[in-house]
């Protein structure tokens, strides 16, 4: 699970793009290049990161303490090369926690979007990945908190897709394309295609990025929610992956914290590593994450 690839999108405002990317190539011992209103920054390795101008963040900075309007230049989006989680998560975190020392914060437009590689996926993977992501929608909604300023891009999985995609059963790419585009008149080559917006985005895995995408994560420098939300999306990736058939049926759930709690633990967030991200995805849970039912008298 931690060894897979992803790339991650981070949103934020506070500081300009071109102060991000100077902080990010003092961090990485990089190169910064300006590309038009856009940064890169080439890592000693090669690798690239991108520093690019988001039309949906409400740009900010802080005057005096206080959180004012701002021209566009405060408009920041990083997009990270293709990372691990074992070699890339202490550089990723350090880089963030110095973002936002630097100045740097988000707002309820912000959100942080998660790629997961696509090469080992199939139907029968993409099809387990919906029915997880729909069967749980109102737990991680509310785990996530979700602001509502963000769900026009990031909706819960839609109910007639899921049922469309179970009945039919598709064993190809093709037949599964064809399910998440049905309905959309737009053509399945635009980049910013309506079918996109949801948790769950898989026009970025048909579209040539090749990438499955979730959405669903509030824009934070918090290093450890970060962390968190990487390795949430890398156990649910496991787990589409590696079983034979995942349901859609939403489960009966009388205590929401003992349920994401159990749940976390059958996905693999077993150990210490995980002890910090089970405490922030079970937090805004209503319940006791001991006991099913009621607390031990």
């Amino acid at each position: 699970m931690l060894r897979r690839n992803f790339g991650i999108e981070i949103e934020l405002t506070g500081i300009t793009r071109e102060k991000t990317a100077r902080t990010i190539a003092t961090h990485l011992e990089g190169i910064m290049q300006k590309q038009g209103r856009n940064y890169k920054v080439v890592e000693p390795s090669g690798r690239i990161w991108e520093v690019v101008y988001d039309g949906s963040i409400k740009c900010q900075r802080k005057i005096n303490g206080q959180k004012a309007s701002a021209g566009s230049e405060y408009s920041v989006e990083i997009v990270s090369p293709i990372l691990t989680y074992e070699r890339d998560i202490k550089s990723l975190q350090e880089m963030v926690r110095k973002i936002r020392k630097a100045g740097g914060f988000t707002n309820k437009t912000t959100g942080i979007h998660i790629h997961l590689d696509g090469e080992e996926h199939t139907p029968r993977s993409l099809r387990n990945f919906l029915n997880i992501i729909y069967s749980r929608n109102d737990l991680l909604y509310t785990s996530l908190e979700i602001e509502r300023e963000r769900m026009r891009y990031c909706k819960k999985m839609d109910k007639s897709l899921v049922q469309k995609m179970n009945k039919k059963k598709p064993t190809t790419f093709k037949g599964i394309e064809d399910i998440w585009y049905e309905g959309y008149y737009q053509s399945r080559d635009r980049h910013y295609h309506d079918s996109r917006y949801h948790f769950l985005n898989l026009h970025s895995f048909f579209n040539g990025v090749g990438t499955v995408e979730l959405r669903g994560f509030n824009g934070t420098l918090h290093a450890g929610k970060i962390r968190t939300y990487i390795l949430l999306s890398l156990a649910m990736n496991r787990q589409a992956l590696t079983q034979k058939s995942a349901s859609s049926k939403k489960p009966q759930i009388e205590n929401p914290k003992f349920a994401m709690r159990t749940w976390l633990n059958r996905i693999g967030f077993i150990g210490e590593e995980f002890k910090n991200p089970r405490e922030h995805l079970c937090k805004h849970l209503e319940g006791s994450a001991a006991w099913r039912f009621r607390e031990s008298a």
